[in-house]
């Protein structure tokens, strides 16, 4: 990949909203130039959707968020993959990632409750063939998502001391 076409997905990763003008502008290249790798970058799915960023803690007290480690036995011929994609078809999963270390997938999950993320769990993941075992970890607060952070940060009013 070109260095413009990475320069101009960082300038949209910070904010996606950026027309073709003024990326641009910020860098200092033709805006058809811009707009037509921006079409590319579409057309070959390495921009993929444009997403907005949303602290629901502010918005949905209601919304529950749980991280499920799973432990699976791969599939011969396909691996991990066909188990990722039955667990990843479920609208109530967001994100599932194929991991190292002491399990195998990581699976994002939300609901308007324990009570139906268990349910999820208990239903629809744990009887799965090929799962071995799950962990989950429900998240209590975030305080920064994709380099965002969520809390307002206290000033520091502390004096300067130097020896």
């Amino acid at each position: 990949m070109d260095a413009l076409k990475l320069k101009i997905l960082e300038l949209l990763k910070e904010d996606a909203r950026r027309s073709a003008e003024l990326i641009a502008t910020m860098l200092g290249t033709a805006e058809d130039e811009v707009a037509r790798a921006i079409s590319e970058m579409e057309a070959d799915k390495v921009i993929v959707k444009y997403a907005t960023v949303v602290n629901w803690s502010k918005v949905d007290d209601e919304k529950v968020t749980a991280l499920i480690e799973v432990q699976i036995t791969p599939e011969r011929g396909r691996g991990f993959d066909a188990i990722a994609e039955r667990i990843y078809l479920y609208p109530e999963v967001k994100s599932v990632y194929l991991m190292s270390g002491a399990y195998d997938l990581l699976v994002e999950v939300e609901g308007h409750s324990l009570k139906q993320v268990a349910s999820f769990v208990s239903n629809k993941l744990s009887p799965i063939d090929r799962v071995l075992s799950t962990k989950t970890n429900f998240i209590l607060k975030k305080y920064k998502q994709d380099g965002i952070i969520f809390e307002d940060q206290a000033d520091d009013h502390r004096m300067l001391v130097s020896p």
